[in-house]
């Protein structure tokens, strides 16, 4: 009888509290119920693309033209551009990059840009995130500013950020709206990350043939390190000696231009692999083609 009379109170209490509210504040409270999840005007977009090892995300609101003259008029020349809707258009590296051979610590920055109606327009990254697009901005917080030219493109009715020339250790950022892309080089130190991650990894499994030859052969594919490629490889032969390692030093060896010595362990690999993988003969047409190539280069 206690509890429940204890209960009644409370929700009296309650009562009583709504009822003494302002009307401004009930107001608020029944907006804020009332609150539907709509399609918004500018979606919001998320792009992300690993460039070498290094994460690159764009986070934007991507406006339409709908009918509207866009550059010069919607966006005007020569003032600083939000690159998309609503609040700050960010992009963030996971690591140090470079745009067009400018150097980018790794980071968030709002991504500007300036067009002009008869010269290059600017890219423009600033290291606060924080504002409504343009509000506020100002050119002391810039990390940098780069020319960039604008090329004609194919009516692109939303505005798009996307990635194009994807290689290695570099792509190309592009955005794209009605009938104008901009773009800019984003480049990435791939030797530096990719040594290091492979010295991890190899660090945690010492004795893995395996992976000591994939490191090696990931090395020589791309031309990296290739006195590191070497002990990585003998290291590999050391613990095990297989026609996959044996051949990876063979290319290895080639690519140092020492045909003749790569000629021999070529050979080697090919015996290997006719005496203990069953799996060879899959490869084998590709590395007779490889040593008949080497022999036109050493005789």
């Amino acid at each position: 009888m206690l509890s429940f009379r204890f209960s009644f109170l409370l929700l009296g209490c309650s009562i009583s509290l709504g009822l003494l509210a302002s009307p401004a504040a009930q107001a608020q409270t029944r907006a804020e119920q009332q609150q539907l999840a709509l399609p918004q005007v500018s979606p919001h977009a998320v792009v992300q693309q690993t460039v070498g090892l290094t994460d690159v995300v764009i986070d934007y609101h991507s406006p339409s033209v709908k009918g509207r003259a866009v550059w010069g008029q919607l966006v005007p020349f020569d003032q600083v551009w939000r690159a998309g809707a609503n609040e700050n258009t960010v992009i963030s590296f996971a690591d140090p990059v470079t745009l067009n051979g400018k150097t980018v610590p790794a980071g968030r920055y709002s991504f500007y840009v300036v067009p002009h109606e008869n010269q290059d327009w600017e890219v423009v990254l600033n290291r606060v995130t924080t504002h409504w697009g343009a509000e506020g901005y100002d050119a002391q917080d810039d990390q940098l500013r780069l020319p960039a030219a604008p090329e004609t493109a194919a009516m692109h009715e939303n505005l798009l950020f996307w990635f194009s020339e994807l290689k290695p250790a570099s792509a190309r950022l592009n955005l794209t709206w009605e009938k104008r892309t901009v773009s800019v080089l984003v480049e990435t130190d791939l030797r530096t990350k990719v040594v290091a991650a492979i010295e991890k990894s190899l660090a945690a499994q010492p004795q893995s043939w395996q992976l000591l030859a994939q490191a090696a052969d990931y090395l020589v594919q791309n031309n990296l390190e290739s006195e590191l490629a070497l002990r990585y490889i003998n290291e590999s032969i050391r613990l095990k000696e297989a026609y996959t390692n044996t051949w990876i030093k063979a290319r290895l060896l080639a690519s140092q231009q020492d045909y003749g010595t790569a000629i021999e362990v070529g050979r080697k690999a090919i015996k290997l692999g006719e005496k203990h993988d069953t799996n060879f003969k899959t490869q084998l047409p590709t590395m007779r083609l490889a040593l008949t190539e080497w022999q036109s280069k050493a005789y």
